[in-house]
């Protein structure tokens, strides 16, 4: 984190990562519906990565507001969550039910991510009085809580948990 010394350049840092992460999830998703059992996991990964697209394009647009160029740093928190979501596809090779249950949570576990960047990025812009970027970020921050609800709804109402369990 070299360069960071107010608080607009930690909040340019924050926003930097989260567009470096969104543009890894956009490419990770299409292997992950191709990976899962279930159609209806694999529409859910595909209408995420609609929603995925359409996020990146607000966080351009978020760049613009700021004045600054839009581009990424690495993200490591996202590496090693998409590595652990390829590791489980290498060590359930087969579509299962419990391999789509892993997905789900690899899933969710990139949710949460995002929702705990979004929340901080809206909160320092809030702070800032950067309000012509409040309402982007929040409409992102809605879309992930959306996700995440839906995949806790597949994994428990809809049985997916449940038919991994009794497949063991």
């Amino acid at each position: 984190m070299a360069g960071i010394k107010t608080f607009d350049d930690l909040f340019l840092h924050t926003l930097k990562d989260i567009y470096y992460a969104e543009r890894q999830i956009l490419k990770a998703l299409p292997k992950m519906a191709k990976a899962a059992e279930d159609q209806s996991l694999r529409d859910s990964f595909m209408l995420h990565r609609e929603q995925t697209q359409q996020q990146i394009e607000r966080l351009q647009q978020v760049f613009e507001a700021l004045g600054k160029r839009v581009q990424g740093v690495t993200c490591e928190a996202i590496n090693g969550l998409i590595e652990e979501a390829e590791e489980l596809l290498e060590e359930a090779p087969e579509p299962s039910a419990v391999r789509d249950a892993g997905l789900i949570a690899s899933a969710q576990a990139v949710e949460h991510y995002e929702m705990a960047r979004y929340g901080t990025l809206i909160a320092w812009a809030k702070q800032s009085g950067k309000k012509e970027i409040v309402s982007l970020l929040e409409e992102t921050l809605a879309e992930e809580k959306q996700t995440d609800a839906l995949l806790t709804k597949m994994a428990t109402d809809q049985g997916k948990n449940r038919k991994a369990a009794s497949a063991a």
